[in-house]
């Protein structure tokens, strides 16, 4: 049997079959992630850990064979290290698609409806009843969505803009074939009247948006995002919607979590969520469950659900 490294404290009965499979469970105890690798066979753990080279080669020199993130997105996790050293790293797609879908179009609406501001006003006792003037938003009905990126969850996002009209365009690397995809980026950010962005963080499309792309958008135009932070130039984010350049946007993730950039704090018509795109019972219950199963099937010989390559 395994020796498993469980990081963070994880929803009730998430490693019930490890445990039940004679895995032995640990948990951390003040030492580094550098110390703890070799000592154990198995590391189960949030994107909030940061698993690079040197975590990896100490694990490597010692008995580690397993990463396994109750997660998605794996940009913490030096991939290139990992497969070297002969490490799998698993993760937990499919299970969050429509929580995160879900908060996707929350922000698409609260971000048009410019509801932080308006809640804001009332809780702050500004609010001094129904103006016909008063905080005019946008309606979200027959619009236009840009979806950036077009995986599992940019197509469960399209799914709910379906039920209120909107004419949902993608754009992705490689032609999907169906309808709505445009070929460029450009394109895709000048028609849109909500861009909401769905692409995993890479040296590619780390600031995907920035000042150009985003001087392509329409002036009433909203931009969401529930990828991740460094997609979007935050600076460059704050000073369009300070000089009136974007109606609005709804965040969930930001660059350098848990920091937010103090431009993005003070920017104008902002939706700001601390990034809990998958953050119901139930799905943060399924990835931590999926994860652990992970981590069993590779200290068994079998082939995880997921793996995660350079």
């Amino acid at each position: 049997m395994g020796r498993v490294l469980v990081t963070h404290p994880l929803p009730e009965g998430a490693t019930d079959l490890l445990a039940a499979a004679g895995h032995e469970l640990v948990e951390p105890d003040g030492r580094s992630l550098v110390e703890w690798a070799p000592e154990v066979d198995g590391i189960l753990c949030l994107l909030t850990d940061p698993i690079d080279a040197a975590v990896l080669r100490s694990g490597a020199a010692g008995r580690l064979r397993v990463v396994s993130l109750a997660a998605v997105g794996h940009d913490n996790v030096d991939l290139a290290a990992a497969a070297a050293l002969g490490i799998t790293v698993c993760n937990t797609p499919g299970v969050l698609d429509e929580s995160t879908a879900d908060l996707a179009f929350l922000l698409v609406l609260a971000a048009n409806r410019l509801a932080s501001d308006a809640e804001r006003d009332l809780r702050s006792g500004k609010w001094e009843g129904w103006g016909i003037m008063d905080h005019l938003g946008q309606d979200v009905w027959g619009t236009t969505l840009g979806l950036v990126g077009y995986g599992r969850i940019g197509r469960a996002v399209a799914r709910r803009a379906a039920g209120f009209g909107m004419e949902v365009l993608h754009h992705t690397r490689t032609d999907t074939g169906l309808p709505g995809y445009l070929p460029t980026l450009h394109e895709l950010l000048a028609r849109s009247d909500t861009v909401s962005l769905h692409v995993p963080l890479t040296p590619e499309t780390h600031h995907l948006i920035g000042e150009a792309e985003l001087a392509l958008m329409k002036p009433t135009a909203v931009l969401v995002n529930t990828a991740r932070g460094a997609v979007v130039d935050e600076g460059a984010l704050a000073r369009a919607l300070e000089r009136g350049e974007l109606h609005a946007a709804g965040l969930d993730v930001y660059s350098r979590e848990p920091d937010v950039d103090p431009a993005i704090l003070s920017a104008p018509r902002t939706v700001l969520l601390p990034h809990i795109g998958s953050a119901t019972v139930r799905t943060r219950g399924a990835m931590a469950r999926l994860a652990a199963e992970a981590v069993g099937d590779v200290l068994a010989g079998r082939v995880p659900a997921h793996t995660v390559t350079a």
